[in-house]
């Protein structure tokens, strides 16, 4: 499994993008592209910044099921994390992945009201590679 884990991290850390997933109050899936993760700890905990105001905040606000997804389009290889999405608003957490130049974001720095961090985490796991899909749980 360690080698898995570590093939899915290498793919993670090589995506310019990732999808993420939220419910609407109609219970539709809706998947957006993000930048990618400032941070990831394994595959389990991922962190992306956003704006507390956005649309996705409200969702996993309201029901904090989540889905993220990175496509390797060279190789034609995905992995797919389904679990759940926190809002952070401490000091603490924006801290740690602000990055500078987000000001461009966030005009009132790391403190600016509208600058939150989702944090991630997964449960279970769909890996896609070599036409072959395999579903696991996260240790």
């Amino acid at each position: 499994m360690n080698d898995k884990y570590q093939t899915i991290g290498d793919l993670i850390d090589q995506q310019s993008a990732a999808f993420i997933s939220s419910v609407d109050d109609k219970g539709f899936p809706n998947t957006k592209a993000m930048l990618p993760p400032r941070k990831r700890e394994g595959i389990r905990t991922f962190y992306f910044t956003t704006n507390t105001s956005s649309m996705r905040v409200a969702q996993y606000r309201s029901n904090p099921k989540a889905c993220i997804y990175f496509c390797d389009k060279l190789f034609f290889r995905g992995i797919m994390l389904k679990g759940t999405m926190a809002i952070l608003e401490d000091v603490k957490s924006k801290e740690m992945i602000w990055l500078e130049g987000d000001t461009m974001y966030y005009p009132g720095g790391v403190t600016d009201p509208d600058y939150c961090v989702l944090k991630f985490t997964a449960e279970t796991g769909r890996f896609y590679s070599d036409f072959n899909s395999e579903e696991f749980n996260i240790v």
